[in-house]
């Protein structure tokens, strides 16, 4: 089978902005992994004219396509029928796949409306893939050179039919597989990153080096192609470990998804439980942590102390403190950790406490931010190396990332203190 392939997505919804697109993200990585290049993400709304000139257009430069929605069974749910006349294939009605919907309304009592039937019809000579999570099977077509297969809009049916039945079916005609690996690293931005590895990225054919910035970190993804994925594999640990020994403890996780992940994982390795004391963040530290299975048994509590009244009374901080040094500085972050280590008798603290904006105050400039830690290794505070923005979201989420990477080294160090 060819590599060409193309993401055709569905619906007057994604055009107004109404939902994500998070169909194209999903399918774009899941088809790099399996050695496809992905060379054109369309969308379109639910309109025949359009649809059908979209599926021309796919079908005359790739020879993969997969489509997302309009599999259901109202007026605008088009796209069988539309892939059906691009590829001159008249429809026919699948009567098991009818008697399959009507036995389902029966089980919940209820007589199911005639429209559904729209969903049992399909292009003559298709494949059809079932939808164990949602009424509209899914279906493939293979025809003069060209595969289609069409997939429901709703994501969580999408992935379910992918990663059962469909990556399957595509990885089994595949001469070569794809192996991507993804080194993530903080601390050293894209360019500075790049100025680094430079003869690493410059020279990389195969595995391949590509960065990527976004959230507070740089992440570098590595990408072999052989005849087996171990093969493949095998290829990218040389590169991963060129890219280890330069970023040192920057590179904090490989084929892992999120920091808080790591520090989940070092706080069980090191049989540690965490509390955090929040002021600008609100939360968002305690969110991240406790967003990991298994967090229950590594994270005590969360506190946000927002008010100096709260800073004072929860947390411990001296009102001469806050007096002198102001709520957002070097003292009183230490002060927040160590006051929440001694309410929580928890293993280890984390706080932090700055300017999320857009407006500067009298405490500091917008991007001004403070991290304490308090454990094992005594109570500490730093202040953030920010980026300037007075993007108020922005600064709490890059905030929250500093937080969880300083916890993360002090973490590293008792481990290595052991």
């Amino acid at each position: 089978m060819s590599k060409t392939a193309e993401i055709l997505c569905v619906g007057t919804e994604i055009l107004l902005g109404n939902i994500t697109n998070t169909n194209a993200t999903f399918l774009s990585q899941e088809l790099s992994l399996l050695g496809f290049n992905v060379f054109h993400h369309t969308v379109v709304g639910d309109n025949p004219e359009r649809l059908a000139q979209a599926v021309d257009t796919a079908l005359s430069r790739c020879d993969l396509l997969i489509t997302t929605g309009g599999l259901g069974p109202t007026y605008d749910d088009l796209t069988k029928q539309t892939v059906a006349r691009a590829l001159g294939l008249e429809m026919e009605l699948h009567e098991d796949i009818l008697a399959d919907l009507r036995a389902r309304w029966e089980s919940r009592g209820k007589v199911m409306t005639k429209n559904n039937e729209q969903q049992a019809w399909f292009p003559k000579g298709c494949t059809i893939i079932p939808n164990d999570w949602g009424t509209a099977p899914s279906c493939a077509i293979e025809k003069d050179g060209h595969t289609v297969i069409m997939l429901p809009g709703p994501p969580r049916e999408m992935k379910n039919i992918w990663n059962k039945y469909v990556a399957p079916m595509l990885a089994a005609k595949q001469d070569e597989v794809l192996v991507s690996r993804y080194c993530r690293v903080v601390n050293i931005g894209e360019s500075a990153l790049e100025d680094r590895l430079y003869d690493l990225l410059k020279n990389s054919t195969n595995p391949t080096v590509a960065p990527y910035a976004g959230g507070g970190e740089t992440m570098l993804r590595v990408t072999a192609k052989a005849k087996t994925r171990e093969e493949a594999y095998a290829m990218t640990i040389p590169v991963v470990q060129a890219i280890a020994d330069e970023c040192g403890d920057d590179l904090y996780a490989v084929d892992q998804d999120c920091m808080e992940q790591v520090v989940v994982e070092l706080l069980h390795e090191l049989g540690m439980k965490v509390c955090t004391c929040e002021s600008m963040t609100g939360g968002l530290i305690a969110g991240r942590i406790t967003n990991i299975p298994g967090a229950s048994d590594v994270f005590e509590c969360g506190l946000v102390t927002y008010s100096n009244r709260i800073k004072h009374k929860l947390a411990g901080v001296a009102v001469k403190t806050l007096d002198e040094h102001t709520a957002v500085s070097l003292e009183t972050a230490a002060e927040m950790a160590q006051g929440a280590l001694a309410l929580s008798g928890a293993s280890v603290a984390v706080s932090i406490t700055g300017v999320a904006g857009p407006d500067d105050t009298p405490e500091g400039e917008v991007g001004t931010v403070f991290v304490g830690l308090a454990g094992p290794l005594g109570v500490r505070s730093a202040k953030v190396d920010m980026l300037r923005s007075r993007d108020r979201a922005y600064n709490r989420n890059l905030a929250t990332v500093k937080a969880l990477d300083a916890l993360r080294l002090y973490l590293l160090e008792i481990k290595r203190a052991r």
